[in-house]
């Protein structure tokens, strides 16, 4: 009884979460457009469908992923190897990452586009190649960020400086990068941060930060999630460079 009560007050909550953009939506579909909503039975049926997809994910999240996720941090750093803690951050960035359904989507509309445009050649085998290359150097600059983020927690590195200096990082190769890779790379910082990648990262980072000594969860725990958007941008112009 006590979870069929928590499951009916998460789809409560998925509700009113969702509400905003209900309200958004039928504003301007009846009040501007004013016009009847097409098809008003399989749209309240999608609407039902994502209320419980939202609730049955976060029931996920709170039950699986961020458990395990930080459950791991926390064994790892008692283990007090740094070599198989490195190994570990690193694959769990390339993997999720290499996961992400909104990275391999971007990707490959990425080489259409490029094909359309004359960047590659206009073939299935090429555009494949770009659309993987383009989803393993974001895995892999994931991978090398959340192994940074890592170091900073263990070292106790200032956020704040690494950041700024990534980001003037990010500005300077700019004006060096082909024009037809530089939208991709910046897209290629948000699309990392999705549905797989950020809860296990998060938990990553929370409870290695809670194992460590004189580190504050709070205050070190976060922030891995920064470096993971971050660094695709700077290894997508690089591999756009690369290919020009």
């Amino acid at each position: 009884m006590k979870a069929m009560i928590a499951l009916f007050k998460a789809m409560l909550g998925s509700f009113r979460d969702l509400l905003p953009i209900i309200c958004v939506i039928a504003f301007f579909q009846f009040a501007v457009l004013q016009e009847p909503l097409p098809n008003i039975l399989s749209i309240l049926f999608g609407l039902l469908f994502v209320i419980l997809g939202l609730t049955f994910f976060i029931f996920g999240l709170n039950m699986g992923l961020f458990p395990i996720g930080e459950s791991m941090a926390q064994s790892f750093a008692r283990k007090g190897s740094l070599f198989w803690l490195i190994l570990f951050a690193f694959c769990l960035g390339f993997g999720t990452t290499i996961a992400e359904p909104a990275l391999t989507a971007v990707a490959n509309e990425a080489a259409k586009v490029a094909a359309e445009g004359g960047v590659i050649p206009q073939t299935i085998e090429k555009m494949d190649d770009y659309a993987n290359g383009l989803r393993v150097t974001v895995a892999f600059s994931v991978g090398l960020a959340i192994v940074l983020g890592v170091v900073r927690i263990l070292k106790g590195w200032p956020i704040h400086i690494m950041i700024i200096g990534g980001y003037i990082g990010v500005v300077v190769l700019t004006w060096f990068a082909p024009e037809t890779i530089i939208g991709i790379a910046y897209d290629s910082g948000g699309v990392t941060t999705s549905t797989i990648t950020v809860p296990l990262v998060t938990a990553l980072g929370i409870g290695l930060a809670s194992s460590i000594k004189g580190r504050n969860p709070m205050v070190d725990g976060f922030g891995l999630i920064a470096f993971a958007s971050l660094l695709p941008m700077i290894f997508v112009m690089l591999y756009g460079m690369f290919l020009s």
